[in-house]
């Protein structure tokens, strides 16, 4: 598909618990629209491949997710990122930063519940990458979710990527649409010789 071609640049943010499916909606999502994609634990595997995930590894690699993020922005490309979002207070420094560069933030809530999620997250990999039962509970207990003001899509976790991509696109596309639509007035409006209706 083409690269998305918006009115405005958008920064797709993805939240949702450990094991949601946040990274698949991301990679997927990103892959078709041909957006840039930062991924927090990306770089932390590239960084310290699939060792145990300590502190001052998420810490470095949130250091560094956010200074591509700041470099990314300078393009004007809508971009995709599944990076640090557990907390509202770590969205709203993202929405702020987006904001401070044009960009208008787009929270996507990925949805699953938590038995299904900590199965997936915690499921073997061959590189070892995922997290423990420990590390999940948690990220759990961690996580807030978005507040109303947040304005956060919800998608399921469970559902085809390509139904959770029409939501998404649904909801990009809507502002076009309403800025495009013709105004009809309510009642006629009287001019020299005619009527407009």
């Amino acid at each position: 598909m083409k690269p998305l071609n918006l009115s405005k640049p958008h920064v797709i943010v993805t939240v949702g618990i450990p094991g949601s499916g946040k990274s698949f909606f991301a990679e997927h999502f990103a892959a078709t629209f041909k957006a840039p994609l930062i991924s927090g634990d990306r770089v932390r595997k590239e960084l310290f491949g699939a060792k145990e995930r300590s502190n001052e590894q998420l810490a470095i690699a949130n250091k560094i997710t956010n200074y591509l993020l700041e470099e990314v922005l300078k393009t004007g490309r809508t971009i995709v990122l599944d990076g640090q979002t557990d907390l509202r207070s770590e969205r709203a420094l993202i929405a702020k930063k987006a904001k401070d560069y044009g960009y208008d933030p787009m929270f996507v809530w990925i949805q699953t519940e938590s038995v299904t999620a900590k199965k997936r997250a915690t499921k073997t990999t061959t590189d070892k990458s995922n997290i423990n039962a420990e590390q999940f509970d948690a990220k759990l207990k961690r996580f807030s979710a978005p507040h109303l003001s947040e304005k956060a899509i919800v998608i399921s976790g469970k559902h085809t990527y390509n139904s959770q991509m029409k939501i998404v696109l649904k909801h990009l596309v809507e502002p076009r649409l309403h800025a495009i639509e013709p105004i009809v007035p309510s009642r006629p409006i009287m001019t020299r010789n005619n009527f407009i209706r």
